[in-house]
């Protein structure tokens, strides 16, 4: 008996009709459940908070036994029950493939892409067991390649062919992409990583091979400061490169990476343009996560559910603490220099600051309800939620910096990130221990001695405003605030234009346009008036002073209002961050211990 024909769950994906966007899967499953098997499609998948539904994708289905053709039974929205029998029960499916994003699948002429989560049932009661995957080409695609880390069973390397899985948990957790990609490859710590690029592009390969074997190899070392041994045997950047989008979804040997096309470096880009030091960012983070939220895992993570929501108060810590490094992790690899680092830390604190819901909702909150409010947001959000990932990015920078001024450098945030590696992370698969809700102050406090619950009931529990002034200054770095725009007071609002009209997007909760009855939607038509468009009011509202009244005309629905506003000087939302030249030199050591340069 072959190695390939001992697995009890087979899957075979085809990518039927990419003209229809159509995956056909075929699954069979030897020893079915006597009474009756049953088959369920996740409803989410892991690292992105909120469900789903994928079997909304399933556009046929069926079932058989031998040459008996058995009928299904769908038992709820995303689970049908075969009848009971005999021997191999097999199912064929289609599914529709039309998702151009890191979380699903995506199918047309040029590239395929899926994750598992959304092409593969799940067979009710045997996650555990392992099981095989055969990907085939499509019929009239001679130059496509398949990348995944998917462990080969017969297929070659890059190969269409025989994949196998562990469990279903380890087939999730391995997204393919098949097409005429770009490749290309480095070492980091010894460790093959290979960089592919689907979409058509002018990257300078030299250059992101450069930068990102830096950011690898820094992140390894953190982690694993003495044998620089990283927890995988190799490593895949999966690219997606667009005119317009932007996300990342990290998986334990690989992530899936979408973003514009001209964030790539180019031959003769000279220093790192904003939109090439996203790209790197974006990376960073999906790669930090190879570690922290793929190994290091919240207890409520260590068993996935894939039929509902798995609720944990920690992802201020595990996406959060990830923000904190992904730039970081760019500055000690000296990828960018301490000026952008400050640049880019300053608009971390900017969005934090221009969202009200950071009064209203902690991010330990904000961890929780992931599910109904961060992955749902509308027009109110900013002024109910807050972002776990910057804000908690905030929270990390905070203990990282109280940490280091309570032992004068001793110790860091770097010291409680290699405790929880070596006790949660590095033996997960073995072990399967998860993070308990509670375990931070006191993993703090083991690591570097430093007592620090009382600053977490505040910073993570709490909504009062982070001591981000104190706390930079005492490694010699000036964080100034102020208005958006100092010289002209404020509606206190968001604006958008859709269609040509100037809308409410927010109105920002006890601001002037939410006091005088405008409200998010409504288009605003004139103000004093004056017919506007964005740039004419800003204009406009340089003329006014605080205090000054206005009157502003706008539509809600089809109906004209006219209201009052009584301007108000802007919050100071906006930061940023300069090196104090005259720190004294215990803060300079600070500074250059947290950054790793020496200015």
């Amino acid at each position: 008996m072959s190695r390939i024909a001992a697995y009890a769950i087979r899957y075979r994906i085809t990518p039927v009709d990419p003209q229809a966007h159509l995956f056909e899967v075929r699954l069979e499953i030897d020893h079915p459940d006597p009474q009756g098997q049953r088959v369920t499609m996740p409803a989410w998948i892991p690292g992105s908070y909120l469900i789903r539904e994928f079997a909304r994708q399933v556009v046929s289905i069926e079932a058989s036994q031998g040459t008996r053709r058995l009928a299904l039974h769908k038992v709820d929205k995303h689970t049908w029950q075969a009848p009971a029998c005999q021997g191999t029960l097999r199912l064929r499916y289609r599914v529709h493939a039309w998702d151009l994003s890191v979380r699903a699948a995506h199918l047309d002429e040029s590239h395929g892409f899926f994750n598992a989560t959304c092409v593969f049932l799940r067979v009710v009661g045997r996650d555990a067991e392992p099981c095989s995957v055969t990907i085939e080409a499509p019929s009239a695609a001679s130059d496509w390649r398949v990348a995944t880390t998917l462990p080969r069973a017969g297929a070659r390397l890059w190969g269409f062919g025989r994949y196998r899985a562990g469990s279903y948990d380890e087939l999730a957790d391995h997204p393919v992409e098949m097409g005429a990609f770009t490749h290309a490859r480095f070492e980091a710590a010894g460790v093959p990583h290979d960089i592919v690029i689907t979409g058509r592009h002018d990257a300078d390969l030299a250059r992101l091979k450069k930068d990102l074997t830096a950011v690898c190899e820094a992140q390894i070392r953190l982690f694993e400061p003495r044998t620089a041994r990283a927890p995988f045997d190799r490593y895949l950047f999966l690219c997606m490169a667009v005119g317009d989008g932007y996300g990342g979804l990290e998986h334990r040997a690989s992530t899936a990476l979408i973003f514009p096309r001209n964030n790539l470096p180019h031959a003769g880009m000279t220093g790192v343009p904003e939109g090439y030091r996203g790209l790197l960012a974006l990376a960073s983070h999906e790669y930090f996560h190879s570690w922290h939220v793929k190994r290091i895992k919240p207890a409520a993570f260590a068993r996935y559910d894939l039929e509902r929501e798995s609720y944990t108060r920690l992802l201020w810590v595990f996406e959060g603490f990830t923000s904190y490094y992904d730039e970081l992790m760019l500055a000690r690899s000296r990828v960018i220099g301490v000026g952008d680092y400050l640049k880019g830390l300053a608009s971390t604190v900017s969005q934090v600051l221009r969202g009200p819901g950071r009064q209203h909702q902690s991010v330990a909150e904000s961890s929780f309800d992931a599910w109904i409010k961060y992955y749902r947001q509308d027009e109110n959000s900013p002024n109910a939620i807050v972002s776990y990932y910057a804000k908690g990015a905030l929270v990390a920078l905070c203990l990282d910096l109280e940490i280091r001024s309570q032992t004068a450098g001793r110790y860091s945030l770097d010291d409680v990130m290699r405790l929880m590696w070596r006790r949660f992370g590095r033996h997960f698969e073995r072990e399967g221990k998860g993070l308990a809700e509670d375990a931070i102050g006191p993993l703090v406090l083991e690591a570097t001695g430093v007592q620090i619950e009382s600053q977490l009931l505040d910073w993570a529990h709490g909504t009062a405003e982070l001591p981000l002034q104190a706390l930079l200054a005492g490694v010699g770095v000036s964080l100034t605030l102020k208005a958006p725009d100092e010289e002209a007071p404020a509606l206190g609002v968001r604006l958008s234009t859709r269609g040509g009209d100037l809308t409410i997007g927010t109105a920002y909760t006890d601001q002037p346009a939410m006091r005088a009855g405008l409200s998010a939607g409504d288009v605003l038509v004139a103000v004093d008036g004056l017919r506007v468009d964005e740039r004419s009011l800003k204009q406009l509202l340089a003329r006014r002073q605080p205090g000054d009244p206005v009157t502003v005309h706008a539509f809600r629905r089809d109906e004209l209002l006219c209201v009052t506003v009584r301007l108000a000087a802007g919050p100071a939302t906006e930061a940023s961050l300069s090196l104090d030249e005259k720190a004294a030199d215990p803060a300079v050591r600070l500074r250059r211990g947290w950054l790793g340069h020496h200015d």
